[in-house]
C-alpha cells in the first residue's frame, strides 16, 4: 500500500470518527454522510483511486460488521421472528433478484439472463449496516429495529449465494437448476458446521485465556476465520460468521466478568464505528468506476440505473404490504417475542429503510472480467454502473430523508413498554439479590444491623434501575439515599483523581518502574467504575 493509499486510509478513519457527532448534530445517519464525503473525496483530482482488490472487500468489511452488529441481539429473537425474516431474507431477496432479472434483461441491450440474474442478485439485499445505523438512531419501535436486523443479517446469506450461481452460469454458458438447488443447501449446511464448531472452540479458548485482553483479541480474529474458512470449505462466509457469532453471544457470556465484559462492548463499539465510516467511504470513492463505465452513454447508463432503481424500491413495497398482512393473520397470542409491524405506518417505513450498501458494491467489482472461453463478461461495465446507481440512490435518496418520513408518519418507540419492562427486570434483580443474601444468612450469622443494611441494598439495587417499581415513601427514601450516595461517590471521586495523578506524577520520577505504575494506576480506574 503506498504513501498515498495510507493516508486516505486515515482521512477514512479520521471522517469514521467526526461524522457521528456531525451526524447527530444534523440529525442524519452517519453512513450516509460518510458515502458523501467518500464521493466528494473522488471527485477531487489529487486523490488516488482506491487500490483495493474486489475479491477482499467483503472478507475485510463484512465480518466485523456482522459480528458486531450480531452482539446487540440474540439467537432467541431470531427464533422468535423467524416468520418475518425467512419472508424478507430469504424470499424477498429471491423475489427481488427475478424481477430486476427480467426488467433488466429487457431494456439493456445483449445482457444475457445468467448476468442479468447476477445484477438482481448483488442489488436485492438491504445493507445490514445502513438499516440499522440509520433505524436504530430515529427513535424507531424495537419490533422494527429487530425486523430489519434480522433481515439485514440473513438477507447477504441468500443473495452472495444467488450471485455466485449466476456469475458461474454466466461464466461457464451452463446451468442447471439442481445444482444450484444443491450448492444453495450445501453452502448453509457448511456454513453452520463451521459456525458451531468454531464458535464452541472459540468459547473453549477464551476460558483458557482468561485475561480480558487476550479474550477481546480473540473476539477481533473469530468472525475473520469464520468468514475464511467457511469459503474454503464452499460454504457461505456470511451464513459462517453468523453462526460463530450468535452462538458466543448465547455461551461465552459470564455474569460475573464484568472487566472483560466492559471492554468489549467498548472495543466493537470502537470496531464497528471505524468499520463502518470506511466501508461507506469507500462506496463513495468507488464512484469513479462507474464514471469510467458511463463515459460516452451516460444517457443510456443513467436511464438504465433509474428503472433498475424503481424495480427495487417497488418490489420491496409490492412485497412488504401482503407479506405484513400475511405475517399479522399467522400471528397468535403463543407467539411470544415474535416482531411485527402494527401499523401501514410501520411498514411505510420499512419500505423506506431498504438502503443498499457495502456488499452491493463489492459483489459489483468481483464480477470477473472473463468468462472460460476467453471473451469478456457480458455487460460487466452496465451491470457495475446500474448497481453503483441503486446503492447511491438508496443511499443517499432514502438515507437522507427517511429521518423526515419517520417525522411525518410519527413513528416512535413504544416508551412505555420498554419502561414496563425494565421495571419488571429490576424487579426481577432485586429479587435475585435477597434470595442470595438469605442464602448467605442461613450459612452465615449476619449482625441484624448488616443484614437489614444489606436487605436496603438489595431494594436500592432495583429502585436505582427503575425508580417506579418503589412505592412514594420508599421512593423519597431512596431518592434521599441516593443524594448521599451521590454526595460520597462525588468526594470520593475527587479523593481517587487525587490518587490517580500522585501516580501519574510518580511515573516520570528517577527510578520509576512504569510498568508497577501503570498496575497501580489500573487498581484505581478499575475502583472507579464500582
Amino acid at each position: 500500500m503506498t504513501v498515498d493509499q495510507l493516508a486516505l486510509l486515515f482521512a477514512l478513519l479520521l471522517g469514521a470518527v467526526v461524522s457521528v457527532p456531525v451526524g447527530e448534530r444534523l440529525r442524519l445517519p452517519a453512513p450516509v454522510l460518510m458515502t458523501v464525503f467518500g464521493i466528494v473525496l473522488a471527485l477531487l483530482e489529487f486523490v488516488p483511486n482506491v487500490d483495493v482488490p474486489p475479491e477482499l472487500i467483503l472478507p475485510l468489511l463484512l465480518p466485523p460488521l456482522l459480528y458486531a452488529a450480531v452482539r446487540r441481539t440474540s439467537w432467541r429473537q431470531f427464533a422468535a421472528n423467524v416468520r418475518p425474516i425467512l419472508l424478507l431474507a430469504v424470499a424477498l431477496v429471491f423475489v427481488t433478484t427475478f424481477c430486476v432479472a427480467v426488467v433488466a434483461h429487457a431494456i439493456v441491450p445483449g445482457l444475457p439472463l445468467a448476468a442479468a440474474v447476477a445484477l438482481g442478485a448483488l442489488v436485492a439485499p438491504p445493507d445490514p449496516v445502513a438499516a440499522t445505523a440509520v433505524a436504530g438512531k430515529l427513535g424507531l419501535p424495537r419490533r422494527l429495529v429487530s425486523i430489519l436486523e434480522g433481515e439485514g443479517l440473513f438477507n447477504d446469506v441468500t443473495a452472495i449465494v444467488l450471485y455466485h450461481v449466476a456469475v458461474a452460469a454466466a461464466v461457464s454458458g451452463t446451468f442447471s437448476p439442481w445444482s444450484a438447488g444443491l450448492d444453495l443447501i450445501l453452502s448453509a449446511v457448511v456454513a453452520v458446521a463451521v459456525g458451531l464448531v468454531l464458535g464452541w472452540a472459540a468459547n473453549k479458548a477464551m476460558d483458557l485465556l482468561g485475561d480480558p485482553t487476550l479474550q477481546v483479541a480473540l473476539t477481533l480474529l473469530v468472525p475473520f476465520a469464520a468468514y475464511v474458512l467457511a469459503e474454503e470449505l464452499h460454504g457461505s462466509g456470511v451464513l459462517g460468521v453468523l453462526v460463530t457469532a450468535l452462538f458466543l453471544v448465547e455461551y461465552a457470556t459470564d455474569a460475573d466478568d464484568v472487566t472483560a465484559r466492559l471492554a468489549g462492548h467498548t472495543f466493537w463499539d470502537i470496531v464497528d464505528t471505524l468499520v463502518t465510516g470506511v466501508a461507506f467511504g469507500l462506496v463513495g470513492l468507488e464512484l469513479h468506476n462507474a464514471v469510467e463505465t458511463a463515459s460516452g452513454h451516460w444517457g443510456e447508463l443513467l436511464g438504465w440505473s433509474a428503472v433498475v432503481v424503481g424495480v427495487v424500491v417497488f418490489v420491496r413495497l409490492a412485497w412488504l404490504l401482503p407479506a405484513t398482512w400475511l405475517t399479522k393473520r399467522m400471528h397468535t397470542e403463543r407467539d411470544v417475542g415474535e416482531d411485527i409491524p402494527l401499523s401501514w405506518r410501520e411498514t411505510v417505513v420499512m419500505w423506506w429503510s431498504g438502503m443498499r450498501g457495502v456488499a452491493s458494491v463489492a459483489l459489483a467489482l468481483a464480477i470477473p472480467l472473463e468468462t472460460d472461453s476467453g471473451a469478456g463478461f457480458p455487460a460487466r461495465p452496465e451491470i457495475i454502473f446500474m448497481a453503483f446507481g441503486v446503492v447511491l440512490g438508496t443511499l443517499l435518496v432514502q438515507g437522507l430523508t427517511l429521518p423526515w418520513l419517520v417525522g411525518k408518519l410519527g413513528v416512535r418507540g413504544d416508551t412505555g413498554h420498554e419502561k414496563e419492562m425494565e421495571r419488571k427486570l429490576a424487579v426481577r434483580a432485586a429479587k435475585a439479590a435477597k434470595r442470595r443474601l438469605r442464602e448467605i444468612e442461613d450459612v452465615e450469622d449476619l449482625p441484624e444491623e448488616l443484614s437489614e443494611q444489606l436487605l436496603r441494598r438489595a431494594f436500592d439495587l432495583g429502585v436505582r434501575i427503575s425508580p417506579d417499581m418503589a412505592d412514594d415513601e420508599r421512593r423519597e427514601a431512596t431518592r434521599q439515599r441516593a443524594e448521599r450516595l451521590k454526595r460520597v461517590r462525588r468526594i470520593e471521586h475527587e479523593m481517587l483523581s487525587a490518587a490517580r495523578h500522585e501516580v501519574l506524577t510518580a511515573r516520570s520520577e528517577p527510578g520509576a518502574d512504569p510498568e508497577v505504575v501503570d498496575r497501580v494506576l489500573r487498581h484505581l480506574d478499575v475502583r472507579s467504575l464500582r
